[in-house]
């Protein structure tokens, strides 16, 4: 065990007095840190309401939302006539087409009619005088014939009961409303109806096998146009989906985005050569411009195509001026920094051969900033596509624009789930091809 005596301590602390003499901010800055933060997350708390906000919210719209998402509901109407019969409704523009006889629908011999909602433990039948619902290992006769429909029996936990209706949910298989003269009931099936063909179509409710047949074999359906031309066109104008009209404005969105970012690449490439402080020696100049870019870059994307749409209206030409302007300013700040970072040591040796001012800056600067402009370049392009759905919303065009008009419906959100992973698989490839020519242009390697 080796010893230190007190002159070689006080040896030690002279050459390294930062371990031995610690200031205080060294010595507590890492838990004063760690209590600021906590401080600020009482206080965001206290200022957002927080606890409120989570006990007020509706957290069973989440997943009513996301069942919409995935599944659509056919909502037949049944009217109990005078006479005792009953005569079956569909909404306009069902589902199931102008004439429809679904499988899970059975008339009765006495009369009745029972809908099975969710297989055979959820099931409806409905006559004149009752109306029978089965749910949960029960079922709950529910007598029409008097005033107002009356519950016979205990109520379940399932089923409410109102002055003039009995409604009962059944979960994510739908649920049945029940008055005097009518039943209403909601049935909800997994999918996208009708996502290929709409009820308008030639090939509505066709087999896959029979779809095929028609369009390589068998006789035209019109005879002015070939079956795969009617196909397409059907699919194309599809009217429940509009497969056309999304995938234009998805088209509109990617040029947006692609034409603003040029614009502000080719605009903000000169300007930061006059803003970076050590190519163009001029210091009113270079803060000129450096403001210049945090003004543009400040205003919002969203902001710019408000006031754009202002001046031009709707359209595809207002969202790119707006992806235009905030590329300006933040490539412009982008380049100029790394115009300001590079090594001027090639510069100054093409500078001391007499070279002309052009080639200096084309041996000298560009080879050290072109990987910096390509990069950021190229992420700002894969971003843009994902502001570009943004900026749509508020009328700058493309499919955010689609986008929010399904959304306002509270209707469509199968529309809206499409058109949510048309965009997700945009970005994705979009990233990838940016990655990939990234990498490409800079030689190196993905991993």
């Amino acid at each position: 065990m080796t010893v230190i005596d007190a002159n070689r301590m006080h040896e030690i602390e002279a050459r390294y007095p930062e371990y031995f003499h610690r200031s205080f901010r060294q010595r507590f800055g890492g838990l004063m840190i760690l209590i600021a933060t906590l401080l600020y997350s009482l206080y965001a708390v206290w200022f957002l309401d927080l606890p409120k906000l989570f006990a007020e919210a509706h957290w069973e719209r989440v997943g009513i939302y996301l069942s919409q998402w995935i599944s659509y509901d056919v909502q037949p109407e049944f009217r109990i006539q005078d006479d005792g019969s009953i005569e079956v409704r569909y909404p306009r523009f069902s589902p199931l087409g102008d004439n429809p006889h679904p499988d899970w629908l059975v008339n009765n011999p006495d009369g009745s009619i029972t809908v099975s909602i969710s297989g055979t433990s959820r099931s409806v039948t409905v006559s004149k005088n009752k109306t029978i619902v089965t749910a949960h290992g029960v079922s709950v006769p529910v007598e029409v014939s008097s005033g107002a429909p009356k519950v016979i029996g205990p109520v379940p936990g399932w089923m409410t009961v109102y002055d003039d209706n009995v409604l009962a949910d059944l979960g994510f298989a739908g649920n049945v409303s029940i008055s005097v003269d009518r039943v209403k009931i909601r049935k909800r099936f997994i999918g996208w109806a009708n996502f290929v063909f709409d009820t308008q179509s030639s090939f509505f409710d066709k087999p896959i096998g029979e779809v095929v047949s028609l369009i390589i074999s068998e006789p035209r359906i019109k005879p002015d146009q070939s079956n795969l031309s009617l196909a397409f066109d059907d699919i194309w104008n599809n009217s429940e989906w509009q497969h056309g009209d999304v995938w234009t404005k998805l088209f509109q969105t990617i040029v947006m985005a692609f034409l603003g970012t040029l614009l502000g690449s080719l605009a903000a490439f000169p300007l930061a050569f006059l803003a970076a402080r050590n190519i163009t020696p001029n210091r009113l100049l270079n803060q000129i411009l450096k403001r210049f870019f945090d003004f543009l870059r400040s205003v919002d994307m969203l902001i710019w195509a408000l006031f754009l749409t202002r001046a031009f209206g709707p359209g595809p030409l207002a969202g790119s001026g707006a992806i235009f302007l905030t590329e300006t300013g933040t490539l412009g700040k982008l380049y100029s920094e790394g115009l300001e970072n590079i090594d001027n040591k090639p510069r100054e040796g093409i500078k001391s051969t007499g070279a002309q001012t052009v080639l200096v800056h084309r041996y000298g600067i560009m080879p050290q900033i072109v990987p910096v402009i390509v990069s950021q370049t190229l992420y700002q392009w894969e971003s843009n596509v994902r502001g570009a759905t943004i900026i749509g919303a508020v009328g700058a065009g493309g499919i955010g624009l689609k986008l929010w008009e399904a959304m306002r419906t509270n209707a469509n959100w199968e529309n809206v789930a499409y058109m949510v992973i048309l965009i997700l698989i945009v970005v994705f490839l979009f990233d990838a091809a940016s990655n990939a020519l990234r990498h490409r242009l800079m030689g190196t390697k993905t991993h």
